[in-house]
């Protein structure tokens, strides 16, 4: 049995300084560790291999010329008999099923992707599982910031858990200068 956990899109340190604790206590938990990409500086991949059992990622639109001496733009691995694929982006939601199928059923069974900081999960008609963690740092138009985690075994996904990141508590020096 392997436990997963994906995020993606944390773009440090521009949106936060670091990932939230919620997050790194289930990467360090973690037998694999997958990042869909943007990840905007090559510390976070270096602190992500560091604290993880086994790091899987791709570098994204964001992420320069230091990310990309790390990672390709698409990354597969295996993991008791369940074939994934590692992708930032997959385009627009619309007809994302059907351009799925057509560039990764034949090989995978679940793809993992980013770029929206929306999560999504769905399978296509052929039955590629597509997965987006949404992001922990950049929730867009989400409540929350959020991550996935899920175990593989025997050649089974569990259900797929969506993670919110807690919010921060408002300090009383913030919260007065609210007002």
């Amino acid at each position: 049995m392997s436990r997963v956990v994906v995020v993606s899109d944390t773009h440090l340190p521009a949106r936060a300084k670091d990932l939230p604790a919620p997050v790194w206590a289930a990467v360090e938990a973690a037998d694999v560790v997958v990042h869909a990409g943007d990840w905007c500086d090559a510390a976070t991949v270096l602190a992500l291999r560091e604290r993880s059992g086994r790091l899987v990622g791709v570098a994204g639109n964001n992420d320069g010329a230091d990310v990309r001496a790390h990672l390709d733009e698409f990354a597969t691995f295996t993991l008791d008999g369940v074939r994934f694929g590692v992708v930032h982006e997959t385009g627009d939601k619309a007809g994302r099923e059907r351009r799925c199928d057509s560039a990764y059923a034949q090989d995978l069974d679940v793809l993992l992707f980013g770029h929206s900081h929306i999560p999504w999960d769905t399978t296509t008609p052929r039955g590629l599982r597509l997965l987006n963690p949404g992001s922990p740092t950049d929730r867009r138009r989400q409540p929350t910031g959020t991550w996935m985690e899920f175990t593989v075994r025997d050649g089974t996904l569990s259900p797929v858990e969506l993670h919110r990141v807690p919010p921060r508590p408002v300090s009383r020096g913030r919260a007065a200068r609210q007002r």
